[in-house]
């Protein structure tokens, strides 16, 4: 007997692509749209059986936020997500939601019926393959971005973070020494020695850096403690003879 259900993906082409295959295994498509605002609402006016939910960014906050709208008005609604290969977190969140299962989309179409065959059973839907991944990801985690901030901000010593903090909010050198109340020939040291432990080939690169990886988060107790210190006069810079 075949699912009434619906397909909803960023793609419209890749909906229809997929409404049109299940069609002919004899299923009743309700409907394929590309997820908008108006997603979840199709969905809860139509009612179907099974879901079909697709996401290009699992891992993007509220990625699943139309799962739990569907789930909170039409729980018998068993929704499928279909997405890559997502991280531990992704498939819990997944299933946070209140999602039922979790498919490739590069799942072939066999996959996806035999998914959407145990969501309307009431079953969790999970290939084997996605779930050994998970755990392998689970064992051995990759180092997150804030990990690496954290790796980053041991190389530095205190007066270095505050250059690159200073360096971050758009100061030269002159203002760097004027600030820190330094040479500016100590504060083009300070400056090289940063570049060099990030790794990095400009002050432009170190700033994007450590705004990527949560550095500048992690260092912004150092900030406020500069800031609280700075009088609104800051010493001239010392004059340089010659």
């Amino acid at each position: 007997m075949g699912v009434r259900l619906m397909v909803v993906d960023d793609h419209r082409l890749l909906a229809e692509a997929l409404a049109s295959a299940l069609k002919l295994r004899g299923h009743r498509v309700l409907a394929a749209a590309a997820p908008s605002a108006g997603a979840a609402d199709l969905v809860v006016s139509r009612a179907p059986e099974v879901c079909l939910l697709g996401t290009a960014q699992p891992a993007q906050p509220g990625a699943f936020d139309p799962v739990v709208r569907i789930k909170k008005e039409r729980p018998q609604v068993a929704v499928v997500v279909l997405g890559p290969v997502p991280s531990p977190r992704g498939i819990a969140a997944a299933f946070a939601a209140g999602a039922s299962g979790y498919v490739r989309n590069d799942e072939r179409i066999e996959g996806v019926e035999r998914a959407m065959m145990k969501a309307r059973a009431g079953e969790s839907a999970v290939s084997p393959q996605l779930l050994q991944q998970a755990f392998e990801e689970l064992l051995h985690p990759a180092a997150q971005p804030d990990d690496e901030g954290a790796r980053l901000l041991e190389l530095l010593t205190p007066r270095e973070v505050e250059v690159l903090m200073r360096v971050a909010d758009g100061e030269d050198t002159r203002l760097i020494a004027a600030g820190m109340d330094i040479a500016p020939s100590t504060a083009r040291t300070h400056v090289q020695r940063v570049l060099m432990k990030l790794e990095v080939g400009s002050r432009l690169e170190a700033a994007a850096l450590a705004a990527r990886t949560g550095l500048l988060d992690r260092a912004g107790g150092g900030r406020a403690a500069r800031t609280a210190t700075a009088g609104p006069e800051d010493p001239a810079p010392p004059r340089q003879s010659g």
